[in-house]
């Protein structure tokens, strides 16, 4: 970035007027601002947030985006028909044509505007088979998308009011590790090169938290939103943080959107738009009491954990209600699923970690029920393994269930947020978020797992495991779940017997962040409980329904309709006179 670029204030006021008002800085939001300055337009970001960048800044990172031009470039083909019935299979009677539709469209157009005219440079990974590998349309690989690392200096002063990284994600006290370096980090004790790889990476984190307090190399989504403040900044875009929505003003006799009511330190303040608001806040996963109307596992009295920023508590959602806005309710699921265990904080408190990709689909790893039985394949996607959680705790009548490996399978690869060889377990045994027993029954016992069932369950797996076979559930048995697995083991790169001493972790029903949403057209545009357009107010992100209907097809389906709805929103305000 030129060093003439003035940085602006974050704890400013924000200005009485402006073209485009736009509620939330993460992907969603600085999408929609950069593409309606490339417009034309004067766009404004705020956020309730003291930092920026939404779940972004904490999320994997992944862009998926059907037939992009990051893929075509590097001569992979794609086929956008194929891509919309793999959508449309995943929706099933939920299909939005319509918004799917504009998606496959503007998608890879979104693309190209944002990896070749702003800072947001991409990658594509040419191995990362969608969730369902083995349904019609799905591909494996091209279609996800992840932005190159990032040199957070570049922000100055605003390097520091980045969300900072959720610190269970990271070793030693605050170091991210991105793709690269997950393979490196688990084989630093078996590799020379992985060694020198991970003891560089640690060095230059040293340095960073000597020099700048933290990381100053930003991964995954914290990459791409580091890049997109980046442009945003260059752009002299304004940003206020601290603002939150409070209401939507609307013309009576038009029924147009004229502007908004932020509060600020207490004080409300009213900003009067000329071309719209955008709603970009990112859902409602921290709203405790819509997340009890809509997520039917709660009201049935199960348990649930938020992996999702604090902030997220659907403000911009129920802004938009009360001026008339829809919010769908018929989804498949009200959320992205995602199982989490509770890790003891060191105050009497826990806080969630998720399992998404590290520890499930590895050989050696079994998932089963208080009652000693497995019950899910564990390799299938963290979305559609809560799915069966939730089946078996409403069928068990219990709150939780366990993760259990074995003594190689922990080391080699971690359990939840025990590290691998070298890193330390002592204090997970001590603070009991890792249970162990030399046996079966030993561990069951340590869990209050049927210690007979628990037995007789890891008998019969072991009996397949040995052949590399998992008849009762085929872990393994697509491409996604072996992409998982560990391919330096076979001949089933995700089943292994467990022998030795065992471990558990025990784990709960999560989310990444909520599918229920706004109900919007092709544009952008927010509708009401009749299906009209509301004039001048958009939404994109995570406060509009997902264009998935509550499945989750492949790595980055949120963050791919984010960026592609927030490049359409900037474009279409723009058009409107």
């Amino acid at each position: 970035m030129s060093n003439d670029i003035r940085f602006p204030d974050p704890d400013a006021p924000v200005p009485d007027k402006c073209d485009l008002l736009i509620i939330g800085t993460g992907a969603a939001g600085m999408a929609a601002a950069i593409s309606a300055h490339h417009a034309g337009l004067s766009p404004v970001l705020v956020d309730k947030a003291d930092v920026w960048g939404g779940s972004t800044a904490v999320s994997g990172g992944a862009i998926w985006v059907p037939d992009n031009p990051l893929m075509r470039r590097a001569g992979m083909s794609d086929d956008r028909g194929a891509a919309r019935r793999y959508i449309q299979s995943e929706a099933g009677n939920q299909f939005n044509a319509e918004l799917v539709d504009a998606f496959l469209e503007a998608g890879p157009q979104a693309i190209a505007f944002f990896n070749d005219h702003t800072s947001l440079k991409l990658a594509h990974r040419p191995v990362s088979p969608d969730y369902h590998s083995d349904v019609d349309g799905a591909a494996e690989g091209g279609r996800a998308l992840d932005a190159l690392d990032f040199d957070g200096r570049r922000l100055g002063p605003w390097l520091k009011r980045l969300r900072p990284p959720i610190r269970d994600f990271t070793i030693l006290g605050g170091l991210p590790l991105g793709r690269p370096d997950i393979y490196h980090f688990l084989r630093m004790s078996r590799s020379a090169k992985s060694a020198a790889y991970a003891a560089r990476r640690i060095a230059n984190y040293a340095r960073d938290r000597v020099v700048h307090g933290r990381n100053t190399r930003l991964v995954m989504g914290a990459a791409v939103a580091g890049r997109m403040m980046e442009t945003v900044l260059s752009l002299g875009i304004p940003i206020y943080l601290g603002h939150e929505l409070v209401a939507l003003n609307r013309d009576e006799p038009s029924g147009r959107v004229i502007g908004a009511e932020l509060r600020c330190k207490g004080q409300v303040r009213r900003v009067s738009v000329r071309r719209g608001v955008v709603l970009a806040a990112g859902g409602f996963p921290q709203d405790a009491g819509r997340r009890a109307e809509t997520f039917v596992h709660v009201r049935q009295g199960l348990p649930h954990y938020s992996m999702s920023p604090l902030s997220g508590t659907g403000g911009a959602i129920a802004a938009a209600e009360a001026i008339g806005a829809r919010f769908v309710r018929s989804n498949s699921n009200a959320a992205f699923w995602a199982p989490v265990s509770l890790l003891p904080d060191g105050q009497g408190g826990v806080r969630p970690f998720p399992h998404l990709f590290l520890d499930r689909a590895k050989p050696g790893v079994i998932a089963v029920g208080h009652d000693g039985r497995r019950f899910v394949n564990e390799a299938v996607s963290y979305h559609d393994f809560v799915q069966e959680l939730i089946t078996k705790l409403l069928d068990e009548g219990r709150k939780s269930a366990w993760l259990v490996c074995d003594a190689r399978a922990l080391r080699r690869y971690g359990l939840g947020a025990v590290p691998a060889f070298p890193g330390r377990i002592v204090r997970h045994l001590a603070s009991g978020y890792l249970k162990q027993g030399m046996a079966p029954a030993a561990l069951a016992s340590a869990c209050g797992i049927d210690p007979a069932r628990l037995s007789e369950t890891v008998e019969r797996f072991n009996a397949a495991a040995e052949r590399g076979e998992d008849p009762a559930f085929g872990k393994g048995s697509t491409s996604y779940q072996r992409y998982l697995g560990d391919a330096e083991h076979g001949p089933n790169p995700c089943v292994a017997p467990l022998k030795n001493k065992l471990y558990a972790i025990e784990i709960f029903p999560g989310d990444i962040g909520t599918s229920m949403g706004l109900e919007i057209d092709g544009k952008g545009q927010v509708k009401d409980g009749k299906g009209a357009a509301i004039p001048n107010l958009y939404a994109c992100g995570n406060d509009i329904n997902s264009i998935m209907s509550g499945a989750y097809p492949g790595a980055g389906i949120t963050l791919g309709p984010a960026l592609t709805f927030g490049w359409i929103v900037g474009q279409n305000a723009a058009k409107v006179h």
